[in-house]
């Protein structure tokens, strides 16, 4: 048991699934797990256990925000022993190539985040998703013929962007702005665990128009789709 996460030990399997929202955790459970056991709910943070196609698989929702992820992301990595972490969540697209509802694996993300700095200083820190889950997940979305594109996010603290800091990010090929995924793959690193990030496209910030809150709760299946089977196959 840890101070977020109040769960026993062996609650928790060793493949997870992190979504940002925890009512997209409860979905996911709900839809796609068979006997699905809720571990946690401290703070409205809903955690599950179950199993997919006799894999046991988790799924804990991590609140919004690269602080809010590290508190759950190395609650689960160091004192719940989770080896393999996709976080299945939302973007705003900033490639024209880019559709609402279109899926992202992320191979990596960069990041304005002062927690980097906090851990490197001067130093530069490359987040970079695991090889083989990118690899599988590509694999994995070919076979079922789901409309996806491979390649980098940015991991804000700023949701509401004073800065339009997308725009040199863009220049730069990054396809999405998030808020999570470069700590996921940070502590994926330091805690030597595997990661990587599958993300919908809710919003898109160069062509306009948004998905409602429902749907990105229970509509957005293909991540979640990608992400279970990638995760039992690596």
């Amino acid at each position: 048991m840890s101070t977020h996460i109040n769960a026993p030990a062996g609650a928790i399997a060793e493949n997870i699934l992190l979504p940002g929202d925890p009512l997209r955790a409860k979905f996911i459970a709900e839809n796609f797990l068979e006997n699905p056991k809720l571990y946690n709910e401290v703070r409205g943070m809903y955690g599950y256990t179950g199993t997919y196609k006799g894999v046991p698989v988790s799924v804990q929702g991590t609140g919004m925000g690269q602080p809010s992820i590290s508190i759950y992301a190395t609650e689960l990595f160091k004192d719940y022993g989770v080896k393999k972490a996709i976080r299945v969540g939302t973007c705003g697209a900033i490639s024209e190539e880019l559709e609402l509802r279109d899926t992202i694996l992320v191979n990596s993300a960069c990041s304005d985040s002062c927690l980097l700095n906090q851990r490197f200083g001067a130093l530069h820190f490359a987040p970079t998703a695991d090889f083989n889950m990118v690899k599988t997940a590509d694999s994995v979305a070919q076979k079922m013929g789901i409309r996806y594109t491979v390649g980098s996010v940015a991991s804000s603290d700023f949701f509401y962007d004073i800065n339009s800091n997308w725009k040199k990010w863009k220049e730069y090929g990054v396809k999405g702005i998030e808020m999570e995924s470069a700590e996921l793959f940070t502590l994926a690193a330091q805690y030597n665990r595997r990661a990587m990030a599958i993300m919908t496209v809710s919003d898109h910030i160069l062509k306009g128009g948004e998905t409602t809150a429902e749907e990105r709760q229970t509509t957005f299946t293909n991540m979640m789709k990608i992400a279970l089977e990638t995760i039992i196959s690596v």
